[in-house]
């Protein structure tokens, strides 16, 4: 038995080693830790249970039977995050350079449907150099196995996806699929082709880091929603994410224990908006003193400036923040907030957390190229995604709420539950002096006259008491009361029960 024990115990050694210290020395050289290692600082410790330790590829072709190592290039199991069940499948580039093929994928695949059975979270940790030649079409069919898994666990459960290395080719659309991806700065990149493909067809000479590095797709194309400094950081903020998560759709958020009195009170919101409406103000500050003890988890806080969206608590249970950002743009819905919010929003309903909306937006970004862009089908994403939402939806106005922005922004209209605004809010079609000088065209010589009337316009308008006056305000609130509001509406929606019209599914506008 010792002879049998200590074999099992020298091959379980052969796999831990991956492609050998050597290899796992370059690793560290980058600043990358080794596969095992992420899912060791990913999960708490001593949970991880790995499957499939000693599976190997069956490939023959160009002397691939003889270059075999245990694993085949990829760590999966299960193991506990803050005592919660987690999947994770960990690509270890020291081995084929993570590239996958067929029973690499069966591996990935087995703890894909093992979570959407259980129903727990799955987070994949990329590091790879996409698809292994030595296999042809197997590996493509790999691929396109995870893939339908994706499609499948969309809306079932959580699927994060953390970049820690290469990711090309066929290896970014399972990430795409999944529901949130981070990257990791100057180590990960993530891109269909890489640049000598890039060079030989559009003759473009372009940086792996240009063409799809953490900043690129942090800032510019939004594909990931958040970069961190290193593989550590990336993954500490990981744990700290799945905290706010329900572990699939069949339960509501976890709530954690708050020593945060929900009745407080904070003056400071008082005068939180500027006297001059053309001022901005940063809203994160408000969402950071209604959130439980101020936590807020930001998603995608580097693309679509103008507009916020992320995670936090109000008596201990998650919700989902959605506010425009007058420090950027002045909060106005261009294409990339529209597209960025739309996401976040139709996360949130999937899995049962309710959204709390904070509202100040002059309307919709004007030009060229936002129209050239397709605004009209990226801004309907958002009014698409907060109209077919069923979760609890709160909102307030703190400021502007202008034109058909207005409606978007999760109104009273678009089924919110409860609709507050502040005394300084401003719900009207446009601004007084654009009203003005349209309605009032045939007086714009008479500067003294405009000024009149832009003044009667404001009075009229410039303020929440006709929507009040309708019913699409339930009530005028004074900031200071905010938090103290927000979670009573919360409160009583806990039981909420709408259901959208029976369909195979919606047709969102794409």
């Amino acid at each position: 038995m010792k002879e049998i024990v200590a074999q099992l115990e020298a091959k379980r050694a052969e796999a831990r080693a991956g492609g050998g210290p050597d290899r796992i020395a370059r690793q560290h050289a980058k600043g990358k830790l080794s596969a095992r290692e992420r899912i060791n600082l990913l999960l708490d410790e001593g949970s991880f249970e790995e499957w499939d330790m000693f599976v190997e590829h069956r490939c023959n072709d160009f002397g691939m039977d003889e270059n075999k190592f245990p694993g085949d290039g990829v760590v999966t199991g299960w193991g506990t995050v803050n005592g919660r069940i987690v999947y994770v499948f960990s690509k270890d580039f020291t081995v084929f350079g993570g590239s996958l093929s067929l029973a690499h994928a069966a591996k990935i695949v087995k703890v894909q449907r093992a979570a959407a059975k259980i129903g727990a979270p799955v987070i994949g940790l990329f590091d790879a150099g996409g698809a292994r030649i030595q296999e042809g079409v197997d590996s493509l069919a790999g691929y396109a196995d995870i893939f339908m898994e994706n499609v499948l666990s969309s809306g079932v459960i959580p699927q994060i996806s953390v970049i820690m290395g290469p990711c090309a080719g066929g290896d970014v659309y399972s990430p795409a699929m999944t529901d949130f991806i981070f990257m990791v700065k100057d180590t990960s990149y993530m891109f269909v082709t890489g640049p000598d493909v890039v060079k030989t067809v559009t003759n473009e000479n372009v940086t792996h880091e240009d063409l799809g590095g953490a900043r690129v797709h942090s800032q510019k194309s939004g594909v990931v929603d958040g970069a961190f400094e290193n593989d550590i950081e990336a993954l500490q903020q990981i744990r700290r994410m799945i905290d706010f998560l329900p572990s699939s759709n069949r339960e509501k958020p976890p709530v954690i224990k708050s020593f945060d009195d929900p009745d407080r009170r904070d003056m400071s919101l008082n005068t939180l908006v500027p006297s001059n409406p053309n001022t901005p103000y940063d809203m994160k500050e408000l969402i950071e003193k209604v959130a439980d003890e101020g936590d807020f988890f930001e998603i995608g806080k580097d693309f679509g400036k103008n507009i916020i969206t992320g995670f936090g608590r109000m008596e201990g249970s998650t919700v989902g923040f959605v506010a425009n950002q007058p420090m950027s743009l002045a909060g106005v819905l261009d294409i990339d907030a529209s597209r960025k919010a739309a996401r976040f929003v139709r996360f949130c309903d999937c899995f049962n957390i309710p959204i709390v909306t904070f509202v100040d937006v002059p309307g919709f970004m004007p030009g060229t190229k936002q129209e050239y862009g397709g605004l009209i089908k990226h801004g309907a994403k958002l009014l698409f995604a907060f109209a077919e939402a069923t979760v609890p939806k709160v909102t307030v106005i703190t400021r502007k709420a202008y034109g058909g922005a207005y409606d978007v922004m999760s109104s009273k209209h678009l089924r919110g539950d409860v609709n507050f605004a502040w005394p300084t809010a401003e719900i009207a079609v446009m601004g007084a002096k654009g009203a003005v000088e349209i309605i009032f065209r045939a007086e714009a010589g008479d500067p003294d006259k405009l000024a009149e009337r832009t003044k009667e316009y404001e009075d009229r308008f410039a303020n929440p008491y006709v929507a009040a006056s309708r019913g699409y305000i339930d009530d005028v609130i004074m900031p200071q009361n905010t938090r103290h509001r927000i979670v009573r509406a919360l409160r009583q929606l806990r039981g909420k029960d709408v259901t959208n019209p029976p369909k195979k599914h919606d047709n969102i506008p794409l």
